[in-house]
Order: C-alpha cells, then structure tokens, then sequence
C-alpha cells in the first residue's frame, strides 16, 4: 500500500485493524481510536480517495490502495484552507474528533453538498462531545466559500 503518498511493505496479523496498522506500526496518531465499532467517525481516513473508517477495515485490506491520514492532507508548510477554517470558526475544542472530520471532509466533492442541510447531513456521521457542531458547520461552509 501507499500512505500518504509513501509506499509501504509490512507483513501483517490478518486480523490487525488498519487503525492499528497506520497508530502503532507507522507511528501516524493523528488516526483517532473512538467507538471501535464504525460509529463515530474519529478514525477515518481516505482510502483510494474516499473516506474509509479506520477501525473496522482490516490492514490486509488495503492492499495495493492508496491511505491518506489526517498527516497526508496537512501541508508541510502550515494548514490546508480546511484546517484553517477550523481554527478561524472555532470547529474544535478538545480536537479528539477533529482528524476525522478533516479526513472526511478532503474526501468529498463540495459541489455534492450544496446547501446548509446537506453539510449537515455530512456532518452526521462523525461525532462530536465538544462544539455542538455550530462552529464546524461555520468553518466548513468558510473553507467551501458560503455564507451561512
């Protein structure tokens, strides 16, 4: 597989999770463990370009795939216009679910969520204890160029 542009060759556990895969095996932690179960959207990553919940796909399985993290969409230089939309709107306080909402995020097309129902819809599947989700709907919709 690649990750973030990387090739990489490992021999794995057929039963290792590809959350543990990228967290303990390649050292990227920036890949959250939440629920454990698919649910809340902490450990999504992009796999061959679209968003993929880390926790609940095996490592094998990305054999041969392109894996992009929370570290792959991050620029060397600063912050994406998504990252800093976050920042500018306040779309995160502890920052725990804050990967997985970036990684799903740069694995959509904004056209396809053309209006406020729509992000939110998008939203809905990655969970959030802190925000009440105000801000990050803010930031996504500054970093789509929207007005709210």
């Amino acid at each position: 597989m690649s990750v973030n542009g990387r090739p990489i060759e490992l021999v794995l556990d057929a039963r290792k999770l590809l959350v543990d895969v990228l967290r303990e095996d390649l050292g990227l932690t920036g890949t959250h463990i939440g629920c454990e179960q698919g649910s809340c959207g902490a450990c999504t990553v992009l796999v061959d370009g679209r968003p993929v919940r880390s926790c609940i796909m095996l490592g094998v399985q990305a054999e041969g795939c392109d894996v992009t993290t929370v570290e792959g969409i991050t620029p060397e230089d600063g912050l994406n216009p998504m990252q800093q939309a976050f920042k500018d709107h306040h779309g995160l306080q502890c920052g725990f679910c804050t990967p997985g909402f970036l990684t799903t995020l740069a694995g959509v097309t904004p056209d396809a969520y053309p209006d406020e129902e729509s992000v939110r819809e998008l939203l809905s599947g990655n969970l959030c204890r802190c925000t009440g989700y105000e801000g990050i709907l803010d930031a996504v919709l500054a970093a789509w160029g929207r007005d709210r």
